[in-house]
């Protein structure tokens, strides 16, 4: 079964971290990443940009875009992960593994019910 672990926290904390802090949490976080890589369970994993450059689709017909995150909750949508887990417990544990190197984040763990591979593409220059 695959899961998404949402990885959640306040934005203006993350980037508050001096850029040596930042490396050093990318650092204990790419550790995890490549573990589960070598078991075969990670799948996408990505680092969001900035809430203030996200947009919403929302409304019936075409929808509307509107600008900005909507989240109903102190933290923002930061990151995600897919793992592909036998259990829900599997995949609560590799989010506790995630939260033990970043222990302010919260994570939320929900099953997918459709995962569809994506083709590799380039990445595009920023």
């Amino acid at each position: 079964m695959f899961y998404a672990i949402l990885a959640y926290h306040v934005e203006e904390a993350v980037a508050a971290l001096t850029p040596e802090e930042d490396a050093a949490l990318m650092t204990d976080l790419l550790q995890i990443n490549e573990r589960l890589y070598r078991e075969r369970t990670l799948g996408p994993a990505a680092r969001l940009g900035a809430t203030q450059d996200a947009c919403t689709l929302r409304g019936p017909g075409a929808g509307m875009v509107i600008d900005g995150p909507f989240a109903e909750t102190k933290e923002q949508l930061l990151g995600l992960y897919v793992v592909d887990c036998a259990t829900r417990d599997a995949a609560i544990a590799i989010a506790r593994d995630l939260r033990r190197v970043n222990p302010t984040a919260v994570y939320e763990i929900r099953p997918i019910s459709l995962y569809l591979p994506g083709v590799p593409f380039p990445v595009t220059p920023s």
